[in-house]
C-alpha cells in the first residue's frame, strides 16, 4: 500500500503520516502552494527527513484563487474559504493517485480543533465537494476511530485499531505522541494561511473590490503582504515597507510598480506606486519616504523616485497624519 498525505509541515500533518508509516505503509507528502500559503521550507523539509519520507510540492495558485474568489461553501471569519480549500487539495491530490501509483489519501485533520471547518459536518461536506468514490479514500488517522469507516479501513489495507481517537483542541496527545517518537523541532500551531489573519483580508478585500482579485494580478497579493497598505483611489495604491526585509521584498516587485523610491543619504523605506498617480500622490510617496525615514519628516532630505534624485522639503506632519489616517488599510 501506499498513501499521498497533505502535508503542512506541521505537528498534526507529521503525526498522521508516522500513525500510517508505522503500518507499514509507504507515504509521499504533497505540500500544496498557494498565494496565501505553503511553499518550500525549511520546517517542513526538515520534518520530511525526520520521517523518511518523499516530499513534494503541488502549485495550485490559479486553481486556488478561483476558489477564494467564488467558494462554494463561503468564507470563514475572513478570507479563508477553509472547507472548499480543503476540498480542492483533497480533489488535485485524488488525481495524482495513478501518477503516485498511491492507493488512498490522509491528512491530519483533527475533529473539532477548528469549530468551523474540522467538524462531522465540514468533514461530510469535503468528502462530498471531492467526490463520492475519492470521498471513500481519505483517512484522517488522529480522529479515524471517530469517524466513519472509510475504504481504506473497511479492505483491511489499512489497521482502523492503530488509528486513534483525538478530538477537540487541547494539543496534549499530539505533544506527547511527538515526544514519544522523537519528533523535534515542529512548528507551533495555528498561522500558516493568510486568508485566515484580519489585517490581511482586510487589504485582499480592498483588492477584490477594486476588481484585483485575479490570478494574474497575483503580485498585489504578495505586495499586500508587506509593510504598509495605502489605497489612495480605485486601483491607485502605495506599498511602504516597514523592516528591512519588507524593503527586499519591495524592490523585488518594483517592477510591477509606475513609481519606486528609495533613499540616497538618509536611510528610509522602500515604496512602490502602483497605478497611473496624479503628482499629488506622488508627492503623498515622497512625503511619507521622508516620514517614516530616518529623517523622521523635520529635515530636507534626498531619495531616489524612479533612479533619479529628488530633493524633498521637511514636511507638514499635522497634514500627512490626516492623509495616513484617510488612505492606510490596516
Amino acid at each position: 500500500m501506499k498513501a499521498l498525505a497533505l502535508f503542512s509541515g506541521g505537528l498534526d500533518s507529521t503525526l498522521a503520516i508516522r500513525l500510517v508509516q508505522q503500518q507499514g505503509i509507504e507515504v509521499i507528502a504533497l505540500n500544496f502552494v498557494s498565494h496565501f500559503f505553503g511553499g518550500r521550507n525549511e520546517k517542513a523539509d526538515n520534518m520530511a527527513k525526520q520521517l523518511g519520507m518523499r516530499l513534494d510540492y503541488i502549485d495550485f495558485s490559479e486553481l486556488h484563487t478561483e476558489l477564494v474568489k467564488n467558494p462554494p461553501s463561503g468564507r470563514g471569519k475572513n478570507m479563508n474559504p477553509c472547507i472548499d480549500c480543503h476540498a480542492l487539495m483533497f480533489e488535485k491530490a485524488g488525481e495524482l493517485l495513478k501518477e503516485y501509483d498511491a492507493d488512498f489519501l490522509i491528512s491530519g485533520e483533527v475533529l473539532g480543533q477548528r469549530p468551523m471547518s474540522q467538524n462531522f459536518s465540514s468533514m461530510n461536506r469535503v468528502k462530498k465537494l471531492s467526490g463520492k468514490d475519492l470521498g471513500e479514500l481519505i483517512v484522517r488517522p488522529l480522529s479515524a476511530k471517530l469517524l466513519p469507516i472509510t475504504k481504506p479501513e473497511e479492505l483491511g489495507w489499512i489497521d482502523r485499531e492503530q488509528l486513534m481517537s483525538i478530538n477537540g483542541r487541547s494539543r496534549k496527545p499530539q505533544i506527547e505522541l511527538a515526544e514519544r517518537w522523537g519528533l523535534v523541532e515542529y512548528p507551533s500551531p495555528g498561522g500558516g494561511c493568510l486568508l485566515t489573519e484580519p489585517n490581511y483580508s482586510k487589504r485582499l478585500r480592498t483588492l477584490e473590490e477594486d476588481g484585483f482579485l485575479e490570478d494574474r494580478y497575483s503580485y498585489l497579493f504578495h505586495l499586500t503582504k508587506r509593510g504598509r497598505f495605502f489605497r489612495l483611489d480605485k486601483g491607485k495604491y502605495l506599498f511602504v515597507g516597514r523592516e528591512k526585509e519588507d524593503n527586499l521584498k519591495l524592490s523585488e516587485y518594483k517592477r510591477y510598480g509606475n513609481l519606486y523610491i528609495a533613499g540616497v543619504d538618509t536611510p528610509g523605506p522602500a515604496i512602490i506606486g502602483y497605478g497611473d498617480l496624479n503628482e499629488d500622490q506622488i508627492n503623498l510617496a515622497k512625503e511619507l519616504f521622508s516620514r517614516y525615514s530616518q529623517g523622521k519628516g523635520k529635515k530636507d532630505i534626498q531619495l531616489l523616485l524612479n533612479d533619479k534624485i529628488v530633493r524633498v522639503e521637511a514636511v507638514n506632519l499635522e497634514r500627512l497624519a490626516e492623509d495616513m489616517k484617510k488612505y492606510l488599510v490596516l
